[in-house]
């Protein structure tokens, strides 16, 4: 699976860590390992420039998707076709302000928005309530095992400190 981490935002981030997320979420999505993905960090001026762009609405937001192939997730027992899913570009700047209203960390706001994208690129909305239901508990699953798994992670790796390598 290819997964690109520009950051352009000038904001310090853990582009691997932000991989790391987004192979998660794709593995539980079931997508194909040769797809592509592109995650692009940039700052409130173009994204913007973007959001005037694409949607018609003034002033930056937080997270905008661009699917390319419009690949939907696999099965229980298959897997998606191989392909481009397309571009996620999130604003660090305005991520950070939301995580503060939302009383929690920048990290955890810019996973949010990562896994959240992807979940576009797939095909899912949130316009209707159904569609609402349906996007959001996915989101709230993905990243509850995302986060079981990275402490798992944190766990193995701080058990082997004092042992020699």
């Amino acid at each position: 699976m290819s997964i690109d981490v520009a950051n352009e935002s000038g904001v310090a981030e853990d582009e691997t860590r932000l991989a790391r997320l987004a192979r998660f979420v794709l593995d539980g999505m079931r997508i194909h390992p040769l797809a592509e993905l592109s995650i692009v960090l940039v700052d409130e001026e173009p994204m913007a420039e973007l959001h005037v762009r694409w949607m018609e609405e003034s002033g930056p937001t937080d997270v905008m998707s661009f699917p390319m192939d419009e690949l939907r997730p696999g099965g229980p027992t298959r897997v998606s076709e191989p392909g481009v899913l397309g571009d996620v570009i999130i604003c660090p700047q305005v991520a950070a302000r939301q995580a503060k209203r939302a009383g929690h960390s920048t990290r955890e706001e810019i996973d949010l928005l990562c896994t959240h994208g992807i979940l576009h690129l797939l095909g899912y909305d949130h316009a209707e309530p159904d569609e609402h239901k349906e996007m959001f508990g996915l989101q709230r699953e993905l990243l509850t095992g995302w986060r079981e798994s990275e402490a798992a992670d944190s766990a193995r790796d701080g058990e082997g400190e004092n042992t020699p390598r």
